[in-house]
């Protein structure tokens, strides 16, 4: 591989690179999440690159962060190449939201789901956008860092 994905990515698409780092052959790139569709696409559809395979989709809370709380953190494979590549991209807490991307990769809509109900995360054009691990009633997002820990919940009884 005489060209790292980095730089590909660079080339096509310079102006939406935050930040990138190569360490050991772990490529990551952080991108502005209004780029997420047209790179993914890139990403996916391109023969040099030919990531195929979103091998998980997850997000990260920066509490005390100054600027985005959040980060949408994508992880691609490619089968042809054996290589990897890591995507992630800022999300405010004042616009917790971010392009779905369950139309290139059906894996993302349950990905996408378990993002939402435990981090609150909304994705843009999601064709079920429910919760998937925790029932309707319940309150708040849990795996964020200010979740209280002795919070209660309402008590659901069985369903008839």
């Amino acid at each position: 591989m005489n060209t790292s994905h980095i730089d590909k990515v660079k080339l096509k698409f310079p102006e939406i690179i935050l930040d990138s780092h190569s360490f050991r052959g772990d490529q990551t790139i952080l991108i502005t999440k209004e780029s997420v569709l047209e790179l993914f696409k890139f990403l996916r559809d391109e023969p040099d690159l030919d990531f195929k395979f979103l091998m998980d989709l997850t997000a990260v809370d920066y509490l005390n962060r100054k600027q985005d709380r959040f980060e949408i953190v994508y992880h691609f494979y490619s089968l042809k190449h054996n290589s990897r590549l890591r995507i992630k991209a800022p999300v405010s807490e004042n616009d917790c939201t971010i392009d779905s991307v369950s139309s290139l990769w059906k894996t993302a809509n349950w990905y996408e789901r378990e993002v939402w109900d435990l981090y609150g995360i909304k994705f843009n054009e999601h064709p079920d956008m429910r919760r998937i691990l925790l029932y309707e009633e319940f309150k708040g997002h849990p795996l964020r860092k200010d979740y209280p820990i002795n919070k209660r919940q309402p008590l659901i009884g069985p369903l008839n």
